[in-house]
């Protein structure tokens, strides 16, 4: 029987998404036969976390991070080369680890091209040289292993685009749904939730364009005084909290963090409208899962979100308030005006995560033959 160590990013990080990628994998891919997979992952050391007056700053975290990330975590894995037989990178992101492990008998999971921006776009993401040379070192990991796995032909195309790996190791992995994203299952909300909701699910990073998202909410605030915003996860910037108040909706906003599947689940099920406004994405798990649960997504018109939902979705063009305000508004007056509900389950039903597994599963089988 094969074994597999599956490596997980540091839970500290609360990168949820790449959390639940792994978690996914490990619960469905276990129930194969032919190989048997392994969590791994060390401890996090905390350094500059745990100094008197300067460890509570992002800053003492962030450098906690790259320490552990490039000298910790390579140290743990160089220590584990010979206890499997297939080594599977769950996060594109630790792709530095390659470095560490047998190349030959190692895949990666890549699903964005974000960390290379600064590589091959350096005009538009300018960054400092030790971020670069950073970014460097894990894509020069990545273009090491034997299988690179990912989950739209978007991701597909941006990667031969700037040739940034061989295309013959690109193996098409779509991501899946859990099974408590559906139509089926109940869960009670926060008390804290006030209806009617439009929702937010993901971070606050730049990409996501929460300006976007604040501005949108705060016009349909001004002829739907009763309308609430829900945003799940991700901590406020500075810029935004300055837009709240400059906004004046901090009151109609409900900021929430650290729920459970089945409560952002629900959530879904009640929300009048989901919004994804991001203007870039790799995949787009919110949207899926809320099509799952039966909701209405409103979402920037990006290919890789045309890849995934076709037709099941309502597109608006990133980053223009008034036709996101316009599109929105129809639907809160009118829901019969987007795509039907059948529809919205249907095109949901094509992803799953033992289909993610067996992909995978079979990648390694192969590679190991």
């Amino acid at each position: 029987m094969m074994q597999v160590a599956v490596i997980c990013d540091y839970p500290e990080e609360q990168w949820h998404s790449m959390d639940l990628c792994s978690q996914m994998l490990l619960d469905y891919g276990q129930t194969a036969l032919q190989w048997q997979l392994h969590s791994v992952c060390p401890s996090f050391q905390h350094r500059f976390t745990h100094l008197p007056k300067i460890g509570t700053r992002k800053a003492a975290f962030n450098a906690d991070r790259l320490l552990n990330r490039f000298w910790d975590y390579p140290n743990y894995v160089k220590k584990i080369v010979n206890q499997f037989d297939m080594f599977h990178v769950c996060d594109h992101t630790y792709a530095q680890l390659i470095h560490e492990l047998p190349a030959h008998r190692t895949g990666v999971y890549c699903h964005d091209i974000d960390a290379f921006r600064s590589l091959i776009t350096p005009e538009q993401e300018p960054r400092p040289r030790w971020y670069r040379a950073m970014s460097q070192r894990i894509l020069e990991g990545l273009q090491k292993a034997a299988i690179i796995f990912y989950s739209t032909e978007t991701v597909r195309q941006q990667l031969e685009q700037y040739q940034l790996v061989d295309p013959d190791r690109l193996v098409h992995a779509p991501l899946g749904i859990a099974p408590e994203f559906s139509i089926e299952h109940y869960s009670a909300l926060p008390k804290t939730i006030q209806s009617p909701f439009i929702l937010h699910v993901g971070s606050c990073i730049p990409r996501k364009r929460i300006d976007a998202l604040l501005d949108v909410f705060a016009e349909l605030s001004r002829s739907h005084p009763d309308l609430h915003l829900v945003k799940v996860s991700g901590d406020w910037t500075e810029e935004q909290n300055q837009q709240l108040d400059r906004l004046n909706v901090r009151s109609k906003v409900i900021h929430l963090k650290n729920l459970p599947t089945s409560t952002i689940a629900e959530l879904y099920r009640q929300a009048e409208v989901v919004l994804v406004t991001s203007e870039a994405e790799g995949f787009g798990l919110p949207l899926i899962e809320s099509l799952a649960c039966g909701a209405i997504a409103v979402v920037s018109d990006l290919p890789v979100f045309r890849e995934v939902a076709q037709d099941a979705a309502i597109y608006c063009p990133v980053g223009d308030i008034a036709a996101w305000v316009r599109m929105i508004e129809t639907i809160l007056n009118d829901s019969n005006q987007a795509p039907a509900r059948s529809r919205r389950l249907e095109q949901a039903s094509q992803y799953s995560w033992q289909k993610h597994a067996d992909i995978i599963r079979q990648a390694y089988l192969h590679l190991g033959a």
